[in-house]
């Protein structure tokens, strides 16, 4: 049989292996302590397993509605007006997603045509510019403020063109720890008033939030809700990361075309699963209590390093810590970062892959969503470098 030689053409020429999947790869091989990828190492709660198992076994494992489960569309309603008082209708603007990232896909699929702008804060989550791309849009980077981490709202508005379609932004933010303010949602809301341009605000870790912060989602701002898509995720709320479970909310208008693309992207997403955490969402504590119980995490991450040569760079929210390594070696973030996997056996993630240029600040992101004896183990190493 030939073999196919004809010659591709790729969307995608500036994009290789995504740096988690490179990480990973090296924790394993060298069998490092791995801080990389964001996923907890500790078990995800035995009464939700236990629901799952009993959605299974009362026969719910065809596919669910397009838009999800009723049931759990309803207790997203319900907690997002006991949260934010804002009131999302069960069957017009609310969709469940198999995972927050197939929710971006799509929403930026559905609005972004050949030729639209597409604002992205940056140092980035890696799945935006790539999404804007496959669908012919051009991407242009807003750098937020080092060391701070900080929108530059100076800049911002100097960016926006007629052909600007969507802001995509996300708090708190992935991977800098980074979370916005009031203040930052109002400039947004100043900024977009009065244009066709739609808002897609990643808020998958908006009960990773700490030192008595309050997230500020977009639908909180009533001129900012009207043209924004929110992205939340059951995954990073349950430390059930795999399961692939999240959910988009917006306006009935948007969320109208936002479905004409989902139907052929995944349809529908686990079933026994969104029935199993619409029970378990029932109990407000499974995720009031996180705020506390991560914090908890960062405060004893940060305190095992105290005697190492590494900055610490706060982080208000997200199961993250950067660590500057500026005094420790020079390095650039990815030498570094393989340094320490293959002659440390720890495993970080640079922060260089979440700039289009690749900025390197001697910065590397740490994942705390570990158990203490894992973190602790971590410090060990880092503090005798």
């Amino acid at each position: 049989m030939n073999s196919f030689d004809g010659i591709i053409s790729t969307k995608l020429p500036n994009t290789g292996t995504s740096v988690f999947a490179v990480m990973t790869a090296l924790a394993t091989k060298h069998k490092a302590v791995n801080l990389s990828q964001g996923f907890p190492d500790f078990p995800i709660s035995d009464e939700l397993i236990d629901l799952v198992h009993h959605y299974m076994l009362k026969g719910f494992n065809q596919y669910a509605p397009m838009s999800g489960v009723g049931k759990l569309r309803l207790a997203i309603s319900k907690i997002f007006l006991e949260n934010y008082g804002v009131n999302y209708n069960t069957d017009t603007e609310i969709n469940i997603a198999a995972g927050a990232t197939q929710a971006l896909y799509t929403a930026i699929s559905a609005f972004v045509k050949e030729g639209d702008e597409v604002i992205i804060f940056e140092p980035a989550y890696d799945s935006y510019a790539p999404a804007v791309t496959i669908n012919g849009g051009l991407v242009k980077y807003s750098q937020l403020r080092f060391p701070n981490f900080t929108p530059n709202w100076e800049e911002v508005p100097r960016m926006i063109t007629h052909r600007t379609k969507m802001i995509i932004i996300n708090s708190p933010q992935n991977p800098t720890g980074s979370v916005w303010t009031k203040e930052d949602m109002q400039q947004l809301e100043r900024l977009t008033n009065g244009t066709d341009i739609v808002v897609l605000s990643d808020e998958v870790y908006e009960y990773l939030i700490f030192d008595n912060l309050e997230h500020q989602s977009a639908c909180r701002f009533p001129k900012l809700r009207e043209r924004s898509l929110i992205v939340g995720s059951f995954g990073k709320t349950f430390h059930a990361t795999g399961w692939k479970t999240g959910f988009i909310l917006a306006p009935e208008k948007l969320m109208r075309e936002y479905r004409k693309t989902h139907q052929f992207v995944v349809f529908a997403s686990n079933t026994p699963v969104q029935y199993a955490i619409a029970d378990y969402m029932a109990n407000r504590q499974h995720y009031k209590d996180l705020p506390a119980f991560y914090q908890q995490k960062r405060n004893f991450f940060v305190n095992t390093l105290q005697t190492s040569r590494f900055k610490i760079i706060p982080t208000y929210g997200t199961y993250f810590q950067l660590l500057d390594y500026s005094a420790v070696s020079d390095k650039s973030e990815m030498d570094f970062a393989r340094w320490l996997v293959e002659e440390q056996s720890i495993a970080s993630i640079p922060l260089s892959p979440f700039y289009h240029k690749n900025d390197d600040h001697k910065i590397l992101r740490f994942c705390f969503a570990k158990q203490d004896e894992t973190l602790e183990k971590a410090a060990k190493i880092l503090c005798r470098i």
